[in-house]
């Protein structure tokens, strides 16, 4: 028995079709990371182990001293306890006093981690014990601004949504992060969406809006409510200005309007794209620093190549777009959608890279989909890939978001600790 199956939530709304294509390809096929290992690492196209690798546990009261909102609606995820068959293993929590992680010293398997290909024989992977969420009514919004001094507000974080808005509206309910009529009611809670809210979905620009809503709205509460740009908001900006105008890839000639409409491209969208969402979509930034936790959309080490310090890669990222040609913008969107770069067991020493140029004890980023991780994709029956929630693995030093929406999987939404 899964834990849904105890614990079922909502009803899932299914607001369109899920399209075959999941993982983003460039003109001439899938795009991994990187096409040529370097030296130092391992990358491969496999898979190849997952240190530490399981689910993050579900815990809806959390402690007063991570920051609860008012009214306490904790309908979140944390991270909590390892489950497998046969021994348990705490995971660190922070305590407030943690140093930059140490340098990696190589984890090699130890004979004890699930197999990565276990889900697709049958076995269960590891998984979260769900608890039913709270059913007290949501304060009402506005809250007050908060005092000097004042603890941080609840820090959540929410994976790819890809034009799914029901869906999006739904999980948000679900963690009391807006009301009934999709209005902002989490006070001072912290919010950041990983990016890629077009593309394959049928309502991403009503996905843009709500965000942008929610934006202001979380402002107004005293929290506030951000997001970071993904390799899919690069490709529907570059759709927008260069079109079909040719484009040189490492593969050849391509135009971003063909890879945008191979990616799951909706021309509703397109036709809908408005000037401010232009603006607001141009200024997001690449990468951001919460409480320890290295905020990104892309399970890749490109983020090196745009700069040294998150502000050095923000602006980066933001000059390109506003003074330089199609090439350069191609090339941004081509670096950041490699993936997979802290899979198998080179996987930390990819993290700590990271880590080590732009801080924090932890990585927290969407793009590449649950299922591709574990191995758990395509079920013998035909059922939707199994999601618990939230996937933490490179010896607990990266957790996936994105939980395979585009593919029947689930839209995550989870609140993380407060260092």
């Amino acid at each position: 028995m899964t834990p849904e199956d105890r614990f079922p939530g909502p009803e899932t709304p299914h607001s369109g079709p899920r399209h075959h294509q999941d993982l983003d390809v460039l003109p001439y096929g899938s795009y991994y990371e990187p096409s040529e290992p370097p030296a130092g690492y391992g990358y491969d196209e496999t898979y190849s182990g997952y240190g530490g690798a399981h689910y993050l546990e579900q815990h809806w009261h959390a402690p007063a001293h991570h920051g609860a909102h008012p009214g306490g609606h904790d309908a979140t995820v944390q991270l909590g306890t390892l489950h497998r068959t046969g021994h348990e293993q705490p995971v660190h929590e922070p305590t407030g006093h943690e140093q930059p992680p140490h340098e990696p010293t190589g984890h090699e398997p130890t004979g004890h981690e699930q197999p990565p290909m276990a889900a697709a024989t049958g076995d269960d992977p590891p998984t979260i014990e769900l608890g039913p969420p709270l059913t007290e009514q949501p304060v009402n919004f506005p809250y007050p601004q908060p005092e000097p001094g004042e603890a941080p507000g609840p820090l959540y974080v929410i994976g790819d949504v890809h034009g799914y808005l029901d869906e999006l509206l739904a999980a948000l309910r679900q963690a009391s992060l807006i009301d009934a009529d999709g209005h902002w009611a989490a006070g001072r809670s912290r919010v950041w969406f990983l990016g890629d809210f077009t593309d394959r979905g049928p309502d991403g620009i009503g996905v843009i809006e709500l965000v942008m809503q929610l934006a202001a709205e979380a402002a107004a509460a005293g929290g506030y409510c951000r997001a970071l740009m993904g390799n899919h908001e690069l490709l529907f900006l570059g759709a927008a200005k260069y079109g079909d105008e040719p484009v040189q890839s490492t593969a050849g000639t391509a135009s971003f309007l063909a890879a945008w409409r191979l990616n799951g491209g909706q021309q509703h969208d397109l036709d809908r794209l408005e000037s401010h969402h232009i603006s607001w979509l141009s200024r997001l930034p690449a990468m951001a620093l919460e409480d320890g936790h290295l905020l990104l959309h892309s399970d890749t080490t490109a983020y090196l190549e745009y700069g040294e310090s998150i502000a050095e890669v923000n602006d980066a990222v933001h000059n390109l777009l506003a003074d330089e040609g199609a090439d350069e913008w191609w090339d941004c969107f081509r670096r950041f959608t490699k993936r997979f770069a802290f899979r198998g067991e080179n996987g930390p020493d990819a993290v700590h890279e990271l880590l080590g140029a732009y801080g924090g004890y932890r990585v927290v980023h969407g793009h590449s989909p649950i299922p591709y991780l574990t191995g758990a994709v395509h079920a013998d029956d035909g059922a939707p890939p199994h999601v618990p929630g939230p996937y933490i693995y490179a010896d607990e030093l990266a957790v996936a978001m994105d939980g395979g929406v585009t593919m029947e999987g689930r839209l995550l939404i989870a609140r993380l600790p407060v260092n």
